[in-house]
């Protein structure tokens, strides 16, 4: 029979073992725990910047389009300013209009929407001067006449003005 006195150094060395593995144990679940948090919060993070770079080239594709059809939209204004109010009243006239304001609601509805820059100071940033002309009277550097209109998509400019504007003075 074993002594009492080897028995209970033997128990405490193995108290002593399992306490070691236990806290190893322990130590290697949380490096795990914290690894599998980060790795969770990076794919998080990863999905959210994914889901804005699909919604910017989405935004980009629409952007591409819109600016297809801004021509198309430029002539059947011009094409408008030509029809008398006696012709307005003809069938295909008519059918002519609503196909210009078809495509208005379709831009206003994509969030785009015209630069209102007649009669307002020249910015730069939403204006591109074409020509300056002599208007006494009038505030120098004052958009005059709206040769193209611009456009912006969410608040940004996909196209400036094109405008006229009232030339400064010389001294």
């Amino acid at each position: 029979m074993e002594d009492k006195t080897q028995k209970e150094p033997k128990e405490k060395a193995e108290k002593q073992n399992l306490k070691a593995e236990l806290e190893r144990c322990l130590k290697e679940k949380e490096e795990y725990l914290n690894g599998w948090k980060r790795a969770k919060a990076d794919l998080i993070n990863y999905k959210n910047e994914e889901g804005e770079r699909i919604k910017d080239f989405i935004d980009y594709t629409k952007v591409d389009l819109i600016l297809k059809i801004l021509p198309i939209l430029d002539n059947l204004e011009r094409a408008e300013k030509h029809i008398s109010e006696k012709e307005k009243d003809n069938k295909v006239i008519h059918g002519f209009i609503q196909i210009k304001k078809q495509i208005e609601d379709f831009l206003k509805k994509e969030e785009v929407k015209e630069i209102e820059v007649l009669g307002k100071k020249f910015n730069p940033e939403t204006t591109e001067a074409i020509e300056e002309i002599d208007l006494p009277g009038k505030e120098p550097g004052t958009v005059a006449e709206v040769v193209r209109k611009g456009y912006k998509f969410k608040e940004k400019v996909i196209r400036p003005a094109r405008a006229k504007i009232i030339k400064y003075k010389q001294n």
